[in-house]
C-alpha cells in the first residue's frame, strides 16, 4: 500500500514530530510511505519538499499578508490564525497521484489551500485528515478556548479584535470549509462503502467530542446530502525505552517535571503551577521539603519563572533522545497545568519513563490517565487558587504513590504502550486505510 503524508514540517512543532513518527511506524509495518513537507530538516530519503522554496515562500507570505490586513495589522494574533487561502499545487505531485491513501496532517501557513485540498479529493482517493487541534472545524483558530461560535457558524471572531464583525474572515473561511466538506461528501458519499472522500482522525476523544459539537463536522453538518463525515480516534505515537527505566533517587528528592515548547505561553497555565507549589508548602510541608521542580523549554520572559514555593531548576531547551531520556528518567512526576490540551505529549512521555502524571481533566488528558491508577486527574476551576490547590493535592498523591505503590510504574508503562506505541498506532491507521479501500 502506498501512502503519502503531508505536513508543514518533518521536525518543527508537535504535529511535525508525531507525523514523522507515524511515517516511520507505517514504513516499519511494511507500507510504502513518502512525506511531503514545506520545511525539511531531517536527512530522510522518504521526506521531500512539497515544492520549490520560492513557491512555498510566496504562498506563505501571501496568506500572512491577507491575515495581517484582516486582523487590523495585529502582530499578536498573526500566527494564531490560519485561513488556508494560499498554497502549492500538490495534486500534481507524483507521490500524491500514485498514493492509495493521502494523509493530511498540519497543512497550514501556505502549504495547502482549501481549494487545493478540494482538487486532491477530486482525485478519488481516500483522504485521511488527522486533526491535531480544532482548526478543521472552526473558522480560523486552532483552539477556540471559551468561544463556542464554531458550534453554529463563525464570525465576530475574538482573535480579530477591532476587525471582528459578523462577516469577518472567520466567517468567510468557515464558509469555504463548509463548501469543501460538502462537495467532498456530495461527490464521493457512499462510494466503495465510504461515507465521504475525507475521513477525519481526532488524536483524542476530547477533540472528537468538540468536532461532533461543531457545525462543520457534527451530526447536522450537511442537511442537503444527509451525509456526515467519519471521525475516527487514533492517538499520536510516542517512543518508548527498550527496557524498564530505573530512576536514580540517591538524594531522596521528589522531582517534579514541567515542560513545554514555551513555558510562559498563557495556555500552559504557569501561574497555576507557581501557586500550586506554594500551596504544597502550606498544606503538605513534608512533601514540599523533599520536592524539587525541574522545568524545560523556551521562556519569553525570564521573570515568569519566579515565585515558586519549592526549589526550582530550569534546564532550558532540551533536544535529542538521549537528553530527553535523562530528564524523564531522573524525575518522579510530570505535571501539566494547561488550560486545554489536545493530547499532551509530556504526560505520555512521562509515563513511558516512569513519571507519574498530574494534570487537569480538561482535554485529552483523560485518554492518557486513569485517575489514581496511572496518574492523577485534577478538577478544573476558573478560580486560580482552587485550581492550584487541586494540582497540589495531585502532587501530594503522586509523592505518596512513589513510596507506597510499587506497581504504578509498570502499570503506567503497560497502559501507555498499549495505547501510544508506534506499533499500536500504526495498526490502527492501517486498519482504517484498509477499511476505506475495501
Amino acid at each position: 500500500m502506498k501512502v503519502v503524508i503531508i505536513n508543514k514540517s518533518d521536525s518543527t512543532g508537535g504535529a511535525a514530530v508525531v507525523s514523522f513518527r507515524l511515517a516511520q511506524a507505517l514504513r516499519d509495518a511494511g507500507l510504502e510511505v513518502a512525506m511531503l513537507v514545506e520545511e525539511k530538516r531531517r536527512d530522510s530519503s522518504f521526506v521531500e519538499l512539497a515544492a520549490s522554496r520560492l513557491q512555498l515562500r510566496r504562498a506563505f507570505l501571501a496568506e500572512r499578508l491577507k491575515i495581517f490586513m484582516a486582523n487590523g495589522m495585529d502582530r499578536a494574533t498573526l500566527f494564531k490564525i490560519d485561513t488556508a487561502s494560499d498554497g502549492v499545487p500538490l495534486h500534481r505531485k507524483r507521490y500524491v497521484r500514485e498514493a492509495d491513501v493521502v494523509c493530511l496532517n498540519w497543512v497550514n501557513q501556505g502549504l495547502l489551500s482549501l481549494e487545493e485540498i478540494g482538487r486532491i479529493t477530486a482525485l478519488g482517493k481516500p483522504i485521511v485528515w488527522t486533526m491535531h487541534d480544532m482548526w478543521n472545524f472552526t473558522g480560523v483558530c486552532h483552539h477556540a478556548g471559551a468561544c463556542r461560535r464554531y458550534e453554529e457558524q463563525c464570525g465576530d471572531c475574538p482573535l480579530l479584535g477591532a476587525k471582528a464583525a459578523p462577516d469577518d474572515v472567520s466567517l468567510s473561511t468557515w464558509r469555504r470549509k463548509r463548501k469543501l466538506y460538502s462537495e467532498a461528501r456530495s461527490r464521493f458519499g457512499g462510494k466503495k462503502g465510504r461515507e465521504a472522500a475525507i475521513t477525519f482522525v481526532a488524536v483524542s476523544h476530547w477533540l472528537e467530542q468538540r468536532a461532533l459539537q461543531s457545525s462543520l463536522l457534527g451530526p447536522g453538518c450537511d442537511r442537503l446530502t444527509g451525509i456526515c463525515p467519519k471521525i475516527a480516534v487514533i492517538p499520536n505515537a510516542f517512543p518508548f525505552p527498550d527496557k524498564p527505566v530505573k530512576r536514580p533517587r540517591s538524594d531522596g528528592k521528589f522531582r517534579i517535571l514541567f515542560g513545554a515548547a514555551r513555558l510562559d505561553d498563557p495556555v500552559k497555565g504557569l501561574p497555576i503551577l507557581i501557586e500550586a507549589t506554594r500551596l504544597l508548602t502550606e498544606k503538605y510541608p513534608e512533601t514540599a521539603a523533599k520536592s524539587e521542580l525541574v522545568t524545560f523549554g523556551r521562556v519569553k520572559d525570564p521573570t515568569a519563572l519566579e515565585g515558586f514555593g519549592i526549589p526550582h531548576r530550569h534546564l532550558g531547551v532540551i533536544a535529542g533522545e538521549e537528553a530527553v531520556r535523562r530528564v524523564y528518567s531522573d524525575a518522579d512526576a510530570v505535571v501539566s497545568t494547561s488550560l486545554y490540551e489536545t493530547l499532551p505529549g509530556t504526560l505520555v512521555e512521562g509515563q513511558a519513563y516512569g513519571c507519574i502524571p498530574v494534570a487537569f481533566l480538561r482535554g485529552g488528558q483523560a485518554d492518557i490517565i486513569d485517575h489514581r491508577q496511572t496518574g492523577y486527574l485534577a478538577d478544573w476551576s476558573d478560580d486560580l487558587r482552587k485550581a492550584a490547590q487541586n494540582i497540589a493535592d495531585g502532587l501530594a498523591w503522586a509523592h505518596e504513590a512513589v513510596g507506597n505503590d510499587g506497581e504504578i510504574v509498570e502499570r503506567m508503562e503497560r497502559s501507555a504502550r498499549s495505547r501510544f506505541s508506534s506499533e499500536a498506532v500504526a495498526r490502527s491507521y492501517i486498519s482504517l486505510f484498509e477499511e476505506l479501500r475495501s
